[in-house]
């Protein structure tokens, strides 16, 4: 890591920069006013292992092998394709974040816009992952006489990532740094996010920075300050013990 970062600390200032800089979500005005208090877009059934709902077999491979160059497995966890990263990202582009429904995508888009204003971009997520993954491989395949990101050793990895999150790789069509940028925070997205969207397997990273999740009741951890955090995180799902009452009277909530 850069500057002798541990990768503890890297992981946990990139999820507090994800939880600080999510942009806010305006609608796409067409027509009728389509606003409905208190809408969401809860997923339909949890994400698991399975078909790729958007990605294709090659798109998904490259990322899998990216995702493991972003967060390398150690001894502190597993890295980016084992924690089922891109199971996260192919099932959110299959979803309205994909298309950014929801968003306002009208434009004007500044050219170099400031950190503040967040999105600024023409394109949707499907349409920065196709494009770019696209013009990815053509230009491996022109560099690295005809070979696959996912077959380049680690070292040419990380160097051609570096040079596409500097912007000096030039792809034919597409913004390296943008799909750069675009992988990059959806990989911290699927590392951090609830396992209910189909990454954090396990909730391997919340074990590994001590993230309690979605627990409804600290009245026992307040009762005894400064004391290390020693239970299991809990993801939105709740734990079994949570649902109701066995029909033999075993179980029941905690």
């Amino acid at each position: 890591m850069r500057g002798g970062m541990t990768r503890r600390r890297a992981l946990l200032s990139a999820s507090a920069l994800i939880a600080l800089g999510s942009p806010g979500w305006a609608r796409d005005y067409r027509g009728a006013m389509p606003w409905k208090a208190g809408e969401v877009y809860p997923p339909d059934s949890i994400a698991s292992p399975g078909p790729w709902l958007f990605l294709t077999a090659e798109e998904a491979a490259m990322i899998e092998a990216i995702a493991d160059r972003i967060i390398p497995m150690d001894e502190l966890g597993p890295g980016g394709r084992d924690a089922g990263c891109a199971i996260f990202i192919d099932r959110q582009l299959a979803g309205p974040y994909g298309q950014l429904d929801g968003w306002y995508m009208q434009g004007p888009f500044p050219s170099d816009p400031l950190p503040t204003q967040g999105y600024q971009l023409p394109l949707t997520p499907r349409q920065i992952y196709r494009d770019g993954l696209r013009a990815l491989a053509s230009y491996v395949a022109h560099a690295f006489n005809n070979r696959k990101f996912q077959d380049l050793s680690g070292e040419e990895q990380d160097r051609l990532l570096t040079e596409l999150e500097k912007g000096k790789a030039k792809m034919d069509g597409f913004s390296g740094k943008v799909l750069f940028e675009q992988i990059y925070g959806n990989v911290m997205e699927g590392y951090f996010a609830d396992p209910i969207y189909g990454g954090n397997k396990g909730m391997a990273s919340w074990k590994m920075i001590g993230f309690p999740g979605a627990r409804y009741d600290y009245r026992d951890v307040i009762a005894h300050p400064n004391q290390r955090y020693t239970l299991p995180p809990v993801g939105l799902k709740g734990r079994p013990a949570w649902g109701p009452p066995m029909a033999d009277g075993a179980g029941g909530r905690i």
